[in-house]
């Protein structure tokens, strides 16, 4: 079956959205589940839950971050097709397999396999935005203001790519240099305009 022959408009665009932020509002809770209080008093005990926390809150700014992106996506979408549905599945498989590395990370305590699982769960969304933001930016509004968007965030998505990549090695030297990797790729999605941005004068 064609995509023309199963095309939808604006209305069916809002659709699929609302379904996205819910998948993603369930994997933020499927998180927040693994901090889980400990049963002895005192702040010790409570003290040897930060790698649990610490690991939550770095993969809570990355859905965060995927989740306004897509928001940001989905405003340039303007009809519905079958690329788009089916890529936009793909990503949301690829977020919820987040919650599982999140909570490996932190229970292995930042081990090198656990930043090595956690950096694969990060680079496994990043490659299925590609696809999706391509049937978007063939499907969808081709104005000024939405071709300098996918510009834009298909190179921060490129150098992202290569961050993920480059700390899978650099882990093996030390953990925490992969998740160094990791953080300065929330970095650069953080900024509204970062030096990606600059360095191409858009």
């Amino acid at each position: 079956m064609s995509d023309d022959a199963t095309t939808e408009g604006h209305p069916g665009v809002g659709r699929v959205e609302a379904f996205s932020d819910g998948v993603i509002a369930i994997i933020i809770t499927i998180m927040v589940l693994e901090l889980k209080a400990p049963e002895e008093a005192g702040v010790e005990h409570l003290w040897r839950l930060w790698p649990t926390f610490v690991a939550y809150a770095l993969s809570f700014a990355y859905v965060g971050i995927y989740w306004v992106n897509h928001h940001r996506l989905f405003g340039h979408a303007r009809q519905v097709t079958n690329g788009l549905v089916w890529f936009n599945l793909v990503l949301l498989f690829a977020l919820s397999l987040i919650p599982f590395s999140t909570a490996y990370l932190g229970t292995q305590h930042f081990s090198r396999d656990a930043t090595l699982v956690y950096l694969a769960s990060m680079l496994f969304p990043g490659l299925a935005y590609v696809p999706l933001q391509k049937v978007i930016t063939a499907t969808g509004s081709q104005s000024s203001v939405a071709q300098t968007y996918h510009r834009q965030t298909t190179r921060k998505g490129i150098v992202a790519v290569a961050i993920y990549l480059l700390g899978m090695p650099l882990s093996f030297v030390s953990p925490w240099l992969g998740i160094g990797c990791a953080l300065l790729v929330a970095f650069l999605w953080f900024l509204p305009k970062s030096p990606i941005d600059g360095m191409f004068g858009d």
